[in-house]
């Protein structure tokens, strides 16, 4: 299997995907923030001293979902249709668990959106409690789903 994004010299290079069909993609990745229980309960119960976490970590999601080709070098622009965040509080990490869900009708695959957008919403998690704890971890980030186009469905196990 070669790599796409590297031309026969081994030089780096935005893959042509002017002949590919255009379909309805869809792309869902997930990721963690964890921390201790007190610093979850100042979240779930609204104290935080810079506003609703959860609230600026989903619309931080959302932009950067839309922002993905201006962050990673070979991303092709993308005409993004749906872009969700499902930020859910876990008691058993403890922490919050950050979902972003992006959709798109294109000639390529919005997964790199749905992964930048759960890193993002990550970090601004971590932006807004740092100063009550800075040993969060930010975890597990990865790709759950992706389906359509030539290689089509996958789900993570």
């Amino acid at each position: 299997m070669s790599l796409t994004h590297f031309d026969e010299q081994g030089h780096a290079h935005m893959v042509d995907v002017s002949g590919k069909p255009v379909t309805d993609r869809v792309a869902v990745a997930r990721g963690s923030v964890v921390m201790s229980p007190e610093t979850l309960a100042m979240i779930t119960e609204g104290r935080a001293k810079k506003g609703d976490v959860l609230a600026v970590a989903r619309l931080a999601g959302i932009m950067a979902a839309k922002k993905t080709a201006d962050l990673i070098p070979l991303c092709h622009p993308l005409p993004i249709t749906k872009v969700a965040l499902d930020l859910t509080p876990d008691a058993s990490l403890p922490g919050i668990v950050v979902e972003a869900t992006v959709k798109t009708g294109g000639q390529t695959g919005v997964e790199m959106e749905a992964l930048t957008a759960v890193s993002v919403a990550c970090l601004t998690i971590y932006d807004m409690v740092k100063a009550v704890e800075k040993s969060m971890r930010i975890e597990g980030i990865r790709l759950v789903l992706k389906d359509g186009g030539k290689s089509g469905r996958y789900e993570a196990t």
